[in-house]
């Protein structure tokens, strides 16, 4: 029995190591659940552009309602990303918060193709995989900043 209890407290604490690990610093919350909004969707496909800009309001700057030329859809998990902010990207151009990644990533990229206002912002999609670079903060991803063609 005593043995029992050792193994359910240890599960209990492997638990809320793992929920604090996902615990997001307040300052910097708001620019990584931008950076999700934006620029995350596992499930993402070329033809998916239009509605999922439209969806998640995408648009040229926070004030205003103007298309959005080029946006990039990683189609990874935000675990994987973190990682690059946490050892599996190298400092990108000396910067102390811009990372490129160790891998190169599954992309899908949106091109504005009509329209310049939304919601009537029509998108074309294409796939690709590069190594992304990414700013962080923290260790979370806050900011795409763009991406490298992969080369053999």
């Amino acid at each position: 029995m005593e043995r029992h209890l050792s193994t359910v407290i240890l599960l209990l604490s492997l638990c809320s190591i793992d929920v604090k690990a996902d615990d997001v610093p307040a300052d910097v919350k708001p620019g990584y659940e931008k950076f999700l909004r934006q620029h995350v969707y596992v499930d993402m496909t070329e033809k998916r552009c239009s509605s999922e800009m439209r969806e998640r309001h995408i648009t040229e700057g926070q004030t205003n309602n103007d298309c959005k030329k080029v946006n990039t859809f990683i189609t990874a998990h935000k675990q994987e990303l973190r990682k690059v902010c946490n050892g599996a990207g190298q400092s990108y151009e000396g910067s102390a918060d811009k990372y490129v990644s160790n891998q190169p990533f599954p992309l899908v990229t949106c091109k504005l193709q009509s329209g310049d206002r939304y919601p009537n912002c029509e998108y074309r999609g294409t796939k690709s995989t590069r190594y992304i670079v990414l700013a962080c903060n923290k260790t979370w991803p806050t900011h795409y900043d763009g991406d490298i063609i992969v080369t053999n």
